[in-house]
């Protein structure tokens, strides 16, 4: 009878024992998969994080290649998130490090969005800035070319002026007389229209006053043309540029911005030869330019 109990003991406890053992087993394998199950979520958790870092330190560098001036905070913030991504990556991968991580992110994101913020009010501060200095270059481009363009009509008008001022400041001649003289031992001469009674060849001319010449000694050539074409006188030869001018006499006098009467007399070529009869045309030149010119006929 005994001998049956303390069988049926054993068994109990050997039943008990079993049944601890595998309870255990039992809670040994739930430890082990909520570790790992732990671990799995903590790693996630983990990954997380860096992928939200890097997209932090992509929007900082996007933030930096919209602005021409690179705002310093931008570069001093993206390495603070690039220094927290390089530590995440090497730490222990537990709840106490990731809280640690979790928190400077948190802290890393405000950061970042008042950086941002701050960010794009600078460049609509720069676009506005860079607008207000294009129409200013605008402006001053256009006021830079209406002053040019009024210093050039102005040049123009100068040139144009000084042109007409130069083209007016020369002498001219008028009220032309010319006519055959007979001059008398005493000096005295008698007009006359006979050619073979007159001495000399009376041409004078009036020098009009124009207070745009230049005062002081002054010439001009006279030219006088016989009937038969010949030029008398001293018939000298003058250049200016490529003309060339024949001239009887050289009529020399002081201006003073005065109308001026002058006189001059061509002499027969010798006494024993008389003028010819007919018509001469007498030309007076300034220069090359012809200022008077007359005819008159000794019969």
């Amino acid at each position: 009878m005994e001998s049956k109990t303390v069988n049926t003991s054993i068994k109990v406890a050997l039943g008990i024992a079993i049944a601890l053992f595998v309870g255990l087993g039992v809670f040994s394998t739930s430890l082990y998969k909520e570790k790992v199950e732990n671990e799995k979520v903590l790693v996630d958790e983990k990954t997380k994080v860096l992928n939200e870092l890097n997209q932090m330190a992509v929007q900082y560098d996007v933030a930096m290649r919209e602005n021409k001036v690179v705002n310093q905070n931008l570069v001093e913030a993206k390495a603070r998130i690039e220094s927290l991504i390089d530590s995440l990556k090497v730490s222990e991968t537990n709840v106490k490090s990731l809280w640690k991580f979790k928190k400077k992110y948190l802290a890393l994101q405000k950061e970042m969005d008042f950086i941002l913020t701050e960010n794009d009010k600078l460049k609509v501060e720069n676009q506005l800035l860079a607008t207000t200095l294009d129409s200013t270059k605008v402006d001053y481009e256009l006021k830079l070319a209406e002053r040019t363009t009024f210093t050039d009509s102005l040049l123009v008008q100068n040139t144009a002026l000084v042109d007409i001022v130069e083209g007016a400041a020369v002498l001219s001649a008028n009220s032309m007389n010319v006519t055959g003289v007979i001059e008398r031992s005493s000096g005295k001469q008698i007009p006359t229209e006979r050619a073979r009674r007159s001495d000399k060849i009376r041409i004078c001319f009036t020098v009009a006053k124009n207070k745009l010449v230049q005062v002081g000694d002054k010439e001009l050539f006279v030219q006088v043309i016989d009937p038969k074409n010949n030029i008398l006188g001293v018939n000298e030869q003058i250049t200016f540029g490529e003309e060339v001018l024949n001239y009887s006499l050289i009529s020399k006098f002081n201006y003073e911005n005065q109308s001026l009467p002058i006189c001059e007399y061509l002499a027969k070529k010798n006494d024993d030869v008389d003028f010819e009869k007919g018509t001469y045309k007498v030309n007076v030149f300034n220069g090359k330019e012809l200022v008077t010119s007359s005819q008159f006929t000794m019969k």
